[in-house]
């Protein structure tokens, strides 16, 4: 079996897609022969879509036994849908969320069900599924294989070794209890919901820390997007990946010295404060045109032993079992979500033995290994019904 990888979304750029996609190839290297046409963030990102047409029809000139065409976003893979098809390969893209559910008619009713001309769509979660075929994917070609996570290497960083690094970071806890919550400052993500409508509720006390990308002042590229009429703003900024949440969230954090963004850190960082915080919150709140296609940082997070408090809302549900490896609350309801957590605070001892149960059943069913193992099994029954 011989694949041809193609992805704009691969590291060093970070994101959940990006994870997806690394794990992915490198795990298929293993199994077969593979290649690549990926996008390194160098050079313009539009010029590498506008040679795809030339760079995959001269790879599949010169290694004429390539079986699988593999797309790793619904985007890369409708752009692609209007080159020629070689009838002796089969063409295969995950869904991850927001390449299926982007707010616009266009998308959805001229150029999103191209994907049926493929042979396989494989989407992230349930949720990412069941919107895909209500845009009219063939439900014959879809299955859904979900993300997996990294298993943690046993480290235990001592207290005084983290009090130091916090100290490194210019956080001080003084004691708190420590929230954590990671990623892009989108409006989905929930940040300026929960540190406005919750945290303030919240009696015992504690300190938010938020770690990823974020402008700590606002950007030209900023200034310029909410000068646009906010029907092209919100589009443009879903589109392009820009930070919708991220001026009202530096606006909170201006009036309080409880909420601390650490900017983007080092994965073995990250790490360090999975291990070491209170828990880990994934406050999603439901955004017209957007969705978490998984929620690939709970599974982080669990499988280093943080309690996870994640929104029952899109993809998450399909990382996170309620009580089985983390607790899930209703999106928008800052009510539920403050007494949660207060309940988590007032009753440690009940809620300590979670930790190493949530994040055993994480690791035992969850695996970049079991991923790849179900996208082999795909791709080789392909082949073989080809044949």
């Amino acid at each position: 079996m011989e694949i041809l990888f193609v992805s704009h979304k691969f590291p060093p750029s970070t994101g959940g897609m990006e994870k997806h996609c690394y794990e992915l190839l490198t795990g298929m290297e293993k199994r077969c022969k593979t290649h690549r046409l990926i996008y390194d963030s160098k050079g313009s990102r539009l010029l590498f879509f506008l040679s795809l047409r030339r760079k995959i029809g001269k790879i599949c000139k010169a290694h004429p036994h390539i079986d699988i065409i593999y797309f790793n976003d619904a985007l890369i893979a409708t752009f692609c849908s209007f080159f020629k098809l070689r009838k002796h390969i089969s063409y295969v893209v995950t869904l991850h969320g927001l390449d299926v559910v982007f707010p616009s008619r266009i998308y959805h009713k001229y150029l999103f069900n191209r994907l049926n001309f493929y042979n396989r769509m494989i989407a992230v979660s349930s949720a990412t599924a069941r919107k895909a075929l209500a845009l009219g994917i063939d439900p014959e070609k879809l299955a859904v294989v979900s993300n997996g996570v990294d298993v943690p290497c046993n480290r235990d960083t001592p207290e005084c070794v983290f009090r130091d690094w916090l100290l490194t970071k210019r956080m001080d806890p003084a004691g708190r209890r420590l929230l954590l919550m990671t990623g892009r400052p989108v409006k989905r993500k929930g940040f300026s919901w929960f540190a406005e409508h919750v945290f303030p509720q919240l009696q015992e006390q504690f300190y938010l820390i938020i770690t990823g990308s974020f402008h700590p002042r606002p950007t030209w590229t900023e200034r310029f997007v909410y000068l646009l009429p906010n029907k092209w703003r919100e589009k443009i900024m879903l589109f392009f990946g820009y930070f919708s949440d991220e001026r009202r969230l530096r606006e909170i954090i201006g009036q309080t010295n409880l909420i601390k963004h650490a900017g983007c850190l080092p994965y073995p960082e990250v790490e360090l404060l999975y291990g070491k915080v209170d828990a880990f919150l994934m406050p999603n709140i439901p955004v017209e045109g957007d969705m978490e296609g998984f929620g690939l940082a709970c599974l982080e997070a669990s499988a280093h032993g943080a309690p996870v408090f994640a929104s029952d809302i899109d993809g998450i549900p399909d990382a996170i079992i309620n009580e089985k490896n983390g607790f899930l609350l209703p999106p928008e309801d800052a009510g539920a979500w403050a007494g949660k957590l207060n309940d988590f605070a007032h009753n440690a001892d009940a809620y300590r033995p979670c930790k190493a149960r949530f994040s055993r059943f994480t690791k035992a069913n969850y695996s970049w290994e079991r991923m790849v193992d179900a996208y082999h099994d795909i791709f080789k029954n392909l082949c073989v019904n080809r044949k």
